[in-house]
């Protein structure tokens, strides 16, 4: 930021990669305000954010758990005519599922063939995800099921957020039997993965094999 505010003193006009920069760097550095303010300023300086510019600000925003300002990025730069790419979309949804707003995360998974963009494993698993925070196990055990018929293959990620969907819903065999799927899938195992598989066991009753699990770890 220091550098951004020293170029026109020393004679030398920002351009949209100054403030792209300027704005990630606000971005992995936790500042979402000031990513925004400078997303605000770009045309002020006679230049127009591009989708790199909106990814990053919307970024900075999911990561600072401000789903509203994500979304409403998001919609600015639909409505600013910039083209969403699949960067725009996981940050979006990624937003909605910190912010247990699982209908919109499930909307804009939706909405990305029809605009061109085509989802990646981040955007399933944090659609997932969002159904494990809302509660909807079935839901999210489908979109697991869509990924292979979508060009895609659940890794750990996946299979924890569907896991731990099953066991918050007390549904022991399904958490089960998708612990078995991802053994056989080669998919290896992490203590979330198996965390959830004992937890579901415990809801169940099913000490022998909670019990079990814990000592494979």
């Amino acid at each position: 930021l220091s550098l951004l505010r020293e170029m026109p003193g020393a004679g030398v006009q920002p351009n949209e990669y100054s403030y792209n920069a300027a704005i990630s760097a606000c971005e992995k550095g936790g500042r979402w305000e000031e990513a925004l303010s400078l997303l605000r300023e770009m045309p002020a300086a006679g230049l127009t954010p591009n989708v790199i510019s909106y990814n990053a600000a919307i970024s900075a925003c999911e990561k600072a758990s401000r789903c509203n300002e994500a979304l409403s990025l998001f919609d600015e730069m639909l409505a600013a005519g910039v083209k969403p790419d699949v960067t725009s979309y996981n940050a979006a949804i990624s937003a909605c599922e910190k912010a247990g707003r699982c209908d919109e995360a499930l909307s804009l998974l939706r909405e990305m063939p029809g605009a061109g963009v085509q989802p990646n494993e981040y955007s399933y698993n944090a659609a997932i995800s969002a159904c494990e925070k809302g509660g909807r196990w079935e839901e999210a055990l489908s979109l697991l099921r869509e990924m292979p018929a979508a060009g895609l293959t659940p890794n750990v990620i996946s299979y924890n957020a569907a896991i731990s969907a099953c066991e918050k819903a007390s549904r022991c065999n399904e958490a089960l039997s998708l612990f078995d799927e991802m053994l056989a899938a080669g998919v290896k195992p992490d203590v979330t993965s198996y965390n959830a598989a004992i937890s579901a066991c415990e809801k169940a009753g099913r000490c022998d094999e909670a019990l079990s699990l814990l000592r494979e770890m």
